[in-house]
């Protein structure tokens, strides 16, 4: 995404995870994609998406989730745990035995965060 902005001539900085924190305050918005919207209004995203929203939303940063319309699902979690297994690995993945030690490729940030 950040490529094709600034193809677009639209500045923008790609930022690691791990630096969310750090840099937030010189952030002036943050814009994701998603996996998919759930029906509170949540979002299924990247792994980091819950804590760059909870960041986000700590510094009063305006946070947009930009998706089409088809990605909208009949899911209601309430908590990280109750996003199915389907969601958060590859069938690969699920064939390998302990998901307990895999680190998920998706979290769910839940509305208003």
């Amino acid at each position: 995404m950040c490529k094709d902005l600034e193809a677009e001539g639209i500045p923008c900085t790609l930022i690691l995870d791990s630096a969310i924190g750090y840099i937030m305050e010189q952030v002036n918005f943050i814009m994701v994609g998603a996996e998919c919207v759930v029906e509170s209004g949540g979002i299924v995203n990247k792994v980091g998406n819950y804590t760059m929203a909870v960041c986000a939303k700590e510094m009063k940063k305006p946070f947009y989730v930009l998706t089409e319309s088809f990605k909208f699902t009949r899911l209601f979690p309430l908590g990280q745990q109750d996003l199915p297994v389907e969601y958060k690995y590859t069938a690969d993945l699920r064939k390998s035995g302990d998901l307990k030690k895999i680190h998920p490729l998706v979290d769910y940030t839940p509305p208003c965060t």
